[in-house]
């Protein structure tokens, strides 16, 4: 009881105090959207709609799933077939916006069925499957997410350095969406021997994965903290972590929960979008407050409410 006492206490004391001046947007926010978008259930109006809604806000990247990837790491582009009609209809309404193929799959690390990292075929297929939907499917980039992943992973950063040279010649971006970083050292392996889940990186991992990208979004969520203060000190003890081993030249992303699930991971009265943010910004105000490459991203826009919305353009852009 003591240890969990004291860790309430220090996240508490991680959400007081000022963010300051200097902790709001960069301009370099994203937002990940679901499969409507690209298979047809999604028409004029609804960009129309969609783009009224992001103009004035920091957001940069979108996250469109066209997945998800079969298990041995290749893409039916029967997936996304109005991936180019959505490319071009938010490059005419958003310009300078960017498009990225959300590409995930869930992997082969807690049961039998799954996508299998440790396989070279499985890794070049992924390979060809990013190409496909840069060349076929008009995309900016590629967003992977791809999960459970244990902390240390090699396979994972095998597979980003033999992306990250074909994106560049495609003048794309490579992002991930990343696990929470320990809270404190070691916890992703006794969480792994425990509970065989797992559920945090190594700080050393996350700045492996950081420095093979572009852009790294950190799922800032699902924390089962039953309070927003908790959850919001939680959030800010994670940007500082992120930040100290995130390249300068990479963009950091912290995710905004704009959705309601109650389970034992997730409480929607605790992970409001308004903690998170005060939590993004006294992480970085406290640890990197000029950094340019850093912003926040919103999971996910088919259960956003306006209340969520409201709290990102009021306390942070």
């Amino acid at each position: 009881m003591a240890p969990m006492v004291v860790g309430a206490v220090a996240l508490r004391s991680s959400y007081a105090g000022d963010p300051g001046d200097g902790t709001r947007t960069r301009g370099r926010d994203a937002i990940w959207l679901g499969h409507a978008w690209v298979d047809g259930r999604k028409g004029e109006s609804d960009l129309d709609a969609f783009a009224a809604r992001v103009r004035e806000t920091g957001i940069h990247d979108l996250y469109v799933h066209a997945g998800p990837l079969e298990h041995d790491g290749t893409l039916p582009a029967a997936r996304y077939p109005k991936a180019r009609w959505l490319v071009d209809g938010v490059h005419r309404r958003l310009p300078g916006v960017r498009v990225q193929a959300w590409l995930g799959d869930k992997l082969a690390t807690e049961g039998p069925r799954g996508l299998r990292l440790e396989r070279p075929a499985t890794r070049a297929s992924m390979v060809d499957s990013s190409r496909q939907v840069l060349a076929g499917g008009g995309f900016d980039g590629v967003h992977f997410d791809l999960e459970p992943m244990p902390s240390g992973n090699r396979y994972f950063l095998e597979l980003l350095d033999a992306v990250r040279p074909m994106t560049r010649a495609h003048n794309a971006t490579l992002s991930v969406a990343a696990h929470q970083i320990d809270p404190v050292p070691k916890l992703h392996a006794a969480a792994r021997k425990i509970a065989g889940h797992p559920k945090w990186w190594s700080q050393a991992y996350f700045g492996q994965v950081a420095k093979r990208v572009d852009q790294i979004a950190v799922m800032s969520y699902d924390t089962s903290m039953p309070l927003e203060s908790l959850y919001g000190g939680y959030v800010a003890q994670q940007a500082a972590l992120a930040l100290e081993v995130t390249p300068k030249n990479t963009d950091l992303l912290m995710g905004l929960p704009f959705f309601q699930t109650e389970t034992m991971g997730h409480h929607a009265s605790a992970e409001t979008v308004k903690a998170a943010v005060r939590g993004v910004r006294l992480g970085l105000g406290r640890t990197d407050r000029h950094r340019q490459h850093f912003g926040v991203a919103l999971y996910v826009d088919f259960t956003a409410r306006d209340r969520d919305w409201a709290a990102y353009d009021k306390d942070w852009n």
